[in-house]
């Protein structure tokens, strides 16, 4: 009998114990109260507590939490009604705070998420709150995150998942979108007809300019050349009449030397004089003085 006792005895310390040593994962932590009063927050790790006075009043997970909210109509500054619904990324940093701080965290969350939102959209008009999105969610965060505080929550974002205005407004903004789109289409092949004509008129100028050079280059190659081939005309002239000149002297010099009398000059140029008859001219020029035929035999022996 005292032995079977003494088993039910150790199988109940057994039980006690098991139901009573509590393994907090990572991430996690458990809230602990004895006799209805906070106690502790329990961390990562093996923790006991004491039977029939402690219990763990929540356990609270530190991961970061992704809250999504149903749309929420808003009012903008210029009256117009639209629905936009909220995405919160938060966390929780203090257990105590959010076991004991709030009733409904969440459904508190939510509410301010939602009273914030109608605020800030209705300080601005309709075109500002579809533009101006960074503005909104930086502001909520600051003011969810200021709000929360107390309640051991840090909002670490805040997103405008969707902003959906009235139907009339969508089909008017289609409108104006489709409207901008061709204005911004007549524009740009406006621009590009004005390019292309930019181009061909550049184009058409630098050609007339590579003419005019080109032109401009022949007429100076032309007049050099012009230029160089008198020079050498000039050059040969003034050659061919020295030669002619330096052959005049020569016989001049060749009949001193020889000696040559009056007889044979006046002889030489009455045969010189015939041979002038013999031409085809009309006119015929006779020396007045007969004695001028030396002349003419001089040269003519010159010449021979």
């Amino acid at each position: 009998m005292g032995f079977i006792i003494a088993i039910v005895l150790v199988a109940f310390l057994l039980i006690l114990i098991t139901t009573n040593v509590r393994i907090v994962p990572q991430s996690e932590a458990y809230v602990l109260e004895r006799l209805g009063a906070y106690l502790t927050t329990w961390e990562t790790g093996i923790h006991f507590k004491i039977p029939l006075i402690d219990r763990i009043a929540k356990k609270v997970s530190l991961k970061e939490i992704v809250a999504d909210f149903p749309p929420q109509p808003v009012i903008t500054k210029d009256n117009v009604t639209m629905k936009i619904d909220t995405v919160i990324f938060f966390q929780i940093t203090d257990a105590k705070l959010y076991t004991y701080g709030v009733t409904q965290p969440m459904f508190a969350i939510e509410s301010i998420t939602a009273t914030t939102l109608r605020n800030l959209i209705g300080e601005l008009e309709l075109d500002e709150s579809l533009s101006s999105r960074d503005h909104v969610n930086s502001s909520m965060r600051t003011i969810l995150d200021i709000a929360t505080d107390p309640w051991g929550i840090k909002v670490n974002r805040v997103e405008l998942k969707n902003i959906l205005p009235p139907k009339e407004i969508q089909e008017a903004m289609e409108k104006q979108m489709r409207a901008e789109r061709g204005r911004r289409e007549i524009i740009l092949r406006a621009e590009g007809e004005k390019s292309s004509t930019i181009l061909v008129a550049e184009g058409e100028k630098e050609s007339l300019i590579l003419n005019a050079e080109a032109e401009k280059q022949s007429a100076i190659l032309y007049a050099e050349g012009r230029k160089i081939q008198k020079i050498t005309e000039a050059d040969g002239e003034a050659v061919a009449i020295r030669t002619i000149q330096s052959a005049t002297a020569k016989g001049l010099e060749m009949l001193k030397e020889v000696h040559v009398d009056e007889a044979v000059l006046t002889i030489r140029g009455l045969e010189a004089l015939a041979k002038v008859a013999d031409g085809k001219s009309t006119k015929l020029i006779i020396p007045t003085d007969i004695t001028n035929t030396n002349y003419m035999a001089k040269r003519e022996l010159s010449n021979k």
